[in-house]
């Protein structure tokens, strides 16, 4: 598909955007990509949209033509302080839906203050690999439905949304479990292959909370890292998620950085 608009800047060449691939658009000035757009289905089966661009009016073409293809609603993610990006997807009729913060965590215990936190009586902390398949779904399951009943997936990262399948545990292995004889009660995800391990998800059931669980998986998780020699690990933070704030800023994580959720 081409789509050829009036070029408002005599000194440049007309403008072309064209549907290269599917989820792919290429802006073109005398048959040189100046622009590029991208679409993905993510796991949750929400579409989301960028937009790589020099010039306000070759992000706004391209904006317009991948929005008369793609079906609504549509959503993009933009560093808060990118606020050219931001004002063009707002120019586009995208709306702030979310901020995430960004921290940084440390991981000396002598810092963080859970050198001596210890699970409470009664549940025990099962290192990353070593949770049972099946109670891990099923703790994954029982978690997802107290999301659905309380703050609801829009405050979650895509990443843990519910998959069209109704599983969203991808690795296993990844995952850090705190059990009690009966069940399990909470568990931490930890990705390590990025420059900075990052907590993609902390998360108790709800009738076993402020029982010092999430700590306690922290303290496990963080500790082993520091013997690890790994000083730092990231986490992203809805700011609507005032527990997990306050627990982060607790054992003294630091905001360094916000992005923004836009929808249309």
């Amino acid at each position: 598909m081409d789509y050829k608009p009036l070029n408002t800047d005599p000194s440049r060449a007309a403008l072309v955007i064209t549907r290269v691939a599917d989820g792919q658009w290429h802006a073109l000035e005398d048959d040189l990509v100046v622009g590029r757009g991208h679409a993905a289905r993510r796991p949750d089966g929400r579409h989301f949209v960028s937009i790589d661009a020099w010039h306000a009016d070759t992000f706004d073409h391209l904006a317009e033509a991948m929005l008369a293809d793609l079906p609504a609603p549509l959503f993009t993610l933009v560093d808060e302080s990118d606020l050219e990006s931001s004002a063009n997807w707002q120019r586009a009729g995208f709306t702030i839906r979310r901020r995430e913060w960004d921290f940084v965590v440390p991981t000396d215990p002598s810092v963080t203050g859970l050198d001596d936190v210890r699970p409470p009586s009664g549940v025990r902390i099962l290192p990353a690999g070593a949770a049972d398949e099946d109670q891990l779904r099923a703790l994954d399951r029982a978690i997802r439905a107290d999301v659905d009943a309380g703050p609801g997936w829009q405050s979650m990262p895509a990443e843990v949304r519910p998959r069209p399948a109704g599983d969203t545990i991808v690795d296993p292995a990844r995952y850090t479990v705190a059990a009690s004889p009966e069940r399990y009660l909470g568990l931490v995800r930890l990705v390590t292959a990025t420059r900075r391990p990052r907590i993609g998800l902390i998360a108790v059931r709800a009738g076993e909370q402020r029982r010092g669980i999430a700590r306690a998986l922290l303290s496990h998780v963080l500790g082993t890292l520091h013997r690890s020699a790994i000083p730092t690990a990231s986490a992203e933070v809805d700011q609507s998620n005032t527990a997990a704030l306050a627990l982060l800023e607790g054992i003294g994580g630091r905001r360094i950085s916000s992005s923004l959720e836009l929808g249309r």
